[in-house]
Parts: structure tokens; C-alpha cells; sequence
């Protein structure tokens, strides 16, 4: 990918993550030192429970860390207002919406919350972000139809396009396809990759679609119990890194084949 000029977004420096308890704290992973950039993105992977979604959810100040810091646009995350944050970082979470009679217009309008009175009063500008969103996410024909009456990979993409609709810099996914079939994994990919590059955005998803992410990632985070590996899938799959995604010599990934093989 040929980079306009380079912007980091988020840094963190020296960042253990974990769970704090009147016993001590509980450390998952630490000296995390991560960059994210616009224009880039980045497919965190790693075996289940390695703290993937721990550690997304530190970098977006869902949960608090236990060492180090994290810098967004040069600044420390704590001087940020929780207003302010969310102009900066918007979430896609592995939680369903409840069932409700929103339409999808109304869900991608939620996005513009940061930017609205305390009425929720949208402006032009506000309207023309969504709609804006709605076209790149290709959900015109479906904008006024019930969330509830949408597939998966329907609703998914409504929500990749309420965070969109934020307008952030950064936007942090977990799991995106999770629940897809494998049409839409794919297409959910591909959207997040042009979103990446066309609108200059930072994303960072956490997926155990490993094969897809070696083929669509600009970078890989690979998270391993002593540290993350950071870099693009060639390097890591030339390395023979990328193995370190399993325990078990019983799987490999096959350089000549660009696939995980059973021997």
C-alpha cells in the first residue's frame, strides 16, 4: 500500500494490560508497544484467551491498564474527556443490539451522538456524514428498513457504518465476523480495507480469520504470551512467526501454498 504521509494515531509505551483484584492485580500481557497509523489496516490475531479482546479494549479506555501509557494524536488517552474520546475512537463490538424498531438510518444516526446537543438535535453537517456513510457502505437501499429485519452480514455492515458515520480517526472492531457466513466475511474485509485506504482511517480488528487476514491486513499484530509481533503478513509468513499462532507442531502455514496445513 503506498501510504500518504504517515500519521500515527495511537501509541502505547510500555503497557501491561489485565485485571486489577483486592488480591493483586491479574496481568494478561505486558510491554505492549504498538503504533497504529491512518490509512492502515491492522489485524490483531492470536490464540483464544491470549487477551485480544483485553487489549482492545484498554487501547479504546473501556477498561483501565495497569502500567504504561497509550497516546492518541500525541496525546496521553487520560486527558481526553469521554465526549472527546469518541471523536477520536469509535467501537464495533462483538455485543447484538437488543431487538428495538430502529430503522437502519436511525442506528448509523447513533454514531453522530459525540457531535449533537443534549437534545440529539442533528445539523446539516451531522446529516451529511451519515449519509455519506451510508453510501460508502453501500446501505442505501436498506436505510430504511428494521434492524431486526436484517441478516448478519447486513446488520454488521450497519454497524461498521455507524462508526463510520462517527467520523473518527480511529475506528477498533472485535470480532466483526464472528457470525458470518463466508460471503461476508469476506465482504466485511473488504469494506473495512477500502474505509482503510479511500477515507484514510486507522481500523484495527481482533479475528481469528487468520487465513483472510494474511491475505487483506496491511500489518499484523500477532499476540503471543511474551509480546506482540508487528508487521506485514509477508514478513511474518516469511519469518515462519506466523506459526507462532498455534501450539501444536501438527499445524503450519505453507509459504509456497499461502495456507494452514494439517500434517
Amino acid at each position: 500500500m503506498a501510504k500518504q504521509a504517515i500519521h500515527k494515531v495511537l501509541t502505547s509505551q510500555n503497557l501491561s494490560i489485565g485485571y486489577p483484584s483486592k488480591k493483586g492485580n491479574k496481568e494478561i500481557a505486558n510491554n505492549i508497544e504498538v503504533e497504529l497509523h491512518k490509512g492502515e489496516l491492522v489485524c490483531l490475531v492470536g490464540r483464544n484467551g491470549i487477551g485480544k479482546s483485553t487489549l482492545l479494549r484498554t487501547l479504546s479506555k473501556m477498561q483501565p491498564r495497569l502500567v504504561g501509557d497509550i497516546y492518541l494524536e500525541n496525546k496521553n488517552i487520560d486527558e481526553f474527556s469521554r465526549i472527546d474520546l469518541a471523536k477520536i475512537i469509535s467501537l464495533v463490538l462483538t455485543e447484538r443490539i437488543p431487538s428495538s424498531n430502529l430503522t437502519v438510518y436511525e442506528l448509523i444516526a447513533l454514531g453522530r451522538q459525540p457531535y449533537t446537543n443534549w437534545i440529539g438535535k442533528l445539523l446539516q453537517e451531522d446529516l451529511d456524514h451519515i449519509l455519506d456513510a451510508i453510501k460508502q457502505s453501500h446501505l442505501t437501499e436498506l436505510m430504511h428498513e428494521r434492524c431486526d429485519k436484517l441478516s448478519d452480514g447486513q446488520l454488521q455492515r450497519a454497524m461498521i457504518c455507524r462508526a463510520l458515520a462517527q467520523n473518527t480517526n480511529l475506528i477498533i472492531l472485535d470480532e466483526p465476523t464472528a457470525h458470518l457466513d463466508v460471503q461476508h466475511k469476506i465482504e466485511t474485509f473488504r469494506l473495512l480495507k477500502k474505509i482503510a485506504h479511500e477515507l484514510n482511517r486507522a481500523i484495527l480488528i481482533s479475528t481469528h480469520e487468520i487465513q483472510l487476514a494474511t491475505q487483506i491486513a496491511d500489518t499484523l499484530w500477532l499476540m503471543t504470551e511474551e509480546n506482540i509481533i508487528s508487521g506485514k503478513p509477508s514478513e511474518l509468513i516469511e519469518s515462519d512467526q506466523i506459526n507462532l499462532l498455534f501450539d501444536s507442531n501438527a499445524i503450519y502455514f505453507d509459504k509456497e501454498s499461502k495456507q494452514f496445513i494439517m500434517q
